[in-house]
């Protein structure tokens, strides 16, 4: 196998004279070649001309090596001057340096606080342009709502009945066994501190505020985004593998109006429902806990629940359901439409799914309590 290149001293420069095959078979020696060659040149021995008249078989890959000698070169301060280049190789070099503007591989690691900032930043515009998608999500699901108003006739109740009890009667169970396990914790964690003070009664104004008004919802929308919002990504993305969303669209059917609204009006119903059961689930737990251990009896038990708990407190959990659930079910709907047809999709959208929804649900609990206290609720 002849050598790859020659090289030429003269007067202000080094001449190097491509010749031969330059193709992928030949990549390997023609890399080690070049790179020899780099290594080996610096300003003191002039500038460089690559003269690639020789070349009598060129594609991607040998193009791609001269195009990056010469952009080491001139990283290293060195002047490089391409000539000869044939006319049939013209169009070959100028796709590559089109699709290719900078070397990856030799670009250098950066500092570490740039890439510290590339990646927040990256991930900021990553986050704008997911919120961006999700409000046009959000238009066009309200969009259909407002359409199916007008037509109550296209509304699909076996489709929504059937969504309600998996979102909402199978997911009884582990929510109210979960709620039950907090309640219990709660009544344990606060009684142990107010001891000191003699003021165990007052764990049961504590725990009947926090299920209500903050706990039961909140912990109830954490377990349901897990649950159904990864469910609502994973049946609507394996729908898109299998080019059934497509197949609708084809026959004349909205996704929107099938898919996506009967799970949505399905959990909005839902959770509120679960967040009640929830907070029973966990008052019950405190009543055990209360019992069994403070030596407080039920009646004083419900009496002290009645004075703490009012309907102020009830409302001001339960309104923060509705929109919890709106929040899951659009991010796990609109996942599952964006997935892009392979198992791979579907896993990564669904982690993305339940992650999102967490997300939401607790800004918006913490917008809830800014507009809360601001209003003196």
């Amino acid at each position: 196998m002849p050598f790859p290149f020659a090289i030429r001293d003269e007067t202000d420069a080094r001449l190097l004279l491509a010749e031969g095959d330059w193709r992928l078979d030949r990549a390997p020696a023609l890399d080690a070649a070049l790179s020899g060659f780099v290594a080996g040149h610096d300003a003191a021995k002039g500038d460089v001309r690559l003269c690639l008249a020789g070349i009598e078989a060129l594609d991607t890959a040998g193009a791609w090596l001269v195009l990056r000698t010469r952009r080491r070169l001139e990283r290293a301060g060195i002047e490089v001057d391409v000539e000869g280049v044939r006319p049939e190789h013209r169009a070959l070099f100028g796709a590559i340096e089109r699709v290719w503007p900078e070397p990856l591989a030799d670009a250098g690691r950066p500092h570490p606080l740039l890439r510290l900032l590339d990646a927040v930043g990256g991930a900021a515009l990553k986050g704008a342009g997911g919120l961006l998608d999700l409000l046009a999500f959000l238009g066009s699901v309200v969009k259909t709502a407002l359409r199916l108003l007008a037509h109550p006739k296209r509304l699909r109740p076996a489709a929504f009945v059937h969504h309600l009890e998996e979102t909402g009667v199978k997911a009884l169970p582990i929510v109210g066994l979960l709620s039950f396990l907090i309640g219990v914790v709660l009544a344990y964690q606060s009684s142990s501190q107010l001891k000191q003070f003699g003021a165990e009664v007052f764990t049961i104004d504590l725990l009947g505020i926090s299920v209500f008004r903050e706990l039961g919802v909140l912990l109830t929308a954490i377990i349901v985004a897990g649950r159904s919002g990864s469910a609502f990504t994973a049946q609507i993305g394996a729908m898109q593998v299998g080019e059934e969303v497509d197949a609708m669209r084809v026959i004349g059917l909205d996704p929107l109006e099938v898919l996506v609204l009967p799970r949505v009006l399905a959990l909005v119903v839902a959770l509120p429902l679960l967040g009640f059961f929830a907070g029973v689930m966990a008052l019950t737990g405190g009543a055990v806990v209360a019992t069994l251990s403070l030596g407080i009896p039920m009646a004083q038990f419900l009496r002290q629940l009645q004075g703490a708990v009012g309907l102020g407190v009830f409302l001001a959990g339960l309104v923060k359901a509705p929109v919890f659930a709106f929040l899951i079910a659009l991010v796990g709907c609109r996942n599952g439409l964006n997935v892009e047809g392979s198992a791979e999709s579907v896993g990564r959208l669904t982690t993305s799914a339940v992650v999102v929804s967490i997300f939401l649900v607790i800004v918006a609990d913490a917008l809830f309590s800014i507009l809360f206290q601001a209003f003196g609720l």
